[in-house]
Order: structure tokens, then sequence, then C-alpha cells
């Protein structure tokens, strides 16, 4: 009796067993498949171009709207074109018009772009730039939110 018992749960062992390399062969294969080209478990799907807009200069490419540059946020200024197109190549506007800064400030986050993420040479764009910048985003000295002024406020009734 004990004799059947062990064959028994050797069977179901070798079972178990056999189940698990066969999980194991085939998560290789899918690994291998899935390195040798990602794209096999995508299904290609057609971009619609409706969902996009095109831009072009005739559709008033660098409009200003009350005094704000309406592709970028900047605001309208001396340098402003300058600025756009030598920032927004790498980076979004709102990054530049959070970041404000006095002329040495900016003058060194250039110069540290240059150095560490390939800015390439500004020449006589540089001055214009900064100028543009301390002018229209100086560093403004405020607490940790403004103080709330418009704000309605109420009474707690014990219940």
């Amino acid at each position: 009796m004990k004799n059947s018992d062990f064959r028994i749960q050797v069977k179901a062992f070798y079972a178990f067993l056999l189940v698990c390399i066969s999980l194991l062969v085939l998560l290789s294969i899918v690994i291998l498949l899935y390195n040798s080209n990602p794209d096999i478990f995508y299904s290609k799907k057609e971009i619609d171009t409706k969902d996009y807009i095109e831009v072009s200069k005739d559709d008033n490419y660098d409009k200003i709207e009350n005094g704000i540059h309406i592709r970028t946020g900047f605001k309208e200024g001396e340098g402003l074109m300058e600025t756009v197109n030598n920032c927004t190549n790498c980076h979004s506007a709102q990054l530049v018009i959070q970041n404000r800064m006095n002329k040495e400030r900016w003058e060194e986050t250039i110069h540290w772009m240059q150095e560490t993420q390939n800015l390439w040479d500004l020449g006589d764009n540089e001055a214009i730039i900064i100028n543009y910048l301390v002018t229209n985003y100086p560093p403004v000295k405020k607490g940790r939110r403004t103080i709330l002024s418009t704000v309605e406020w109420y009474n707690l009734e014990d219940e």
C-alpha cells in the first residue's frame, strides 16, 4: 500500500515539475521574442491625422494676444523671438517662465547648459536673451504662497 502511495506522489511531483519547466520554457521564448522585436506584442494602429492640428506660418504661428506669445506663453518684449528660437528647442517655455533669476544667475544657467547639456554657443543672442529674461522674468521675493485675500470665511457651528 505504501509503495503505491509513493508512486502516486512521485507521478504528481513529476507532472508538477513538467508543468513548471514548460512554463519556464514558454516564458523564455516570450522574453526572447520581446527582446528581438518589442513591437511584436503591440497592435499596429493607424494614426488618425485629424486629431492633430497643423500649424503653419499662415495660421499666425507667432501670434501675440494681450502681450502674450500664444504658442509659448512668453511675454511680448524685445528679444522674444530670440528667446523662443533658442530656448524652446530643448525644453518647454514654462520651464523658463517658472525660473525667475537675475542677470548673473541667467548667465550661469546658460553656461551650465552649454557645458553639460550641449547648448550651442548663442553668440550675440546671449545678451539679447538674458536682457529679455531679466526684464520680463526677474526674481520675485515671496513666501510659500500669496496671502488669501478673496476668501469668504464662515463660522462652524457646534452640533
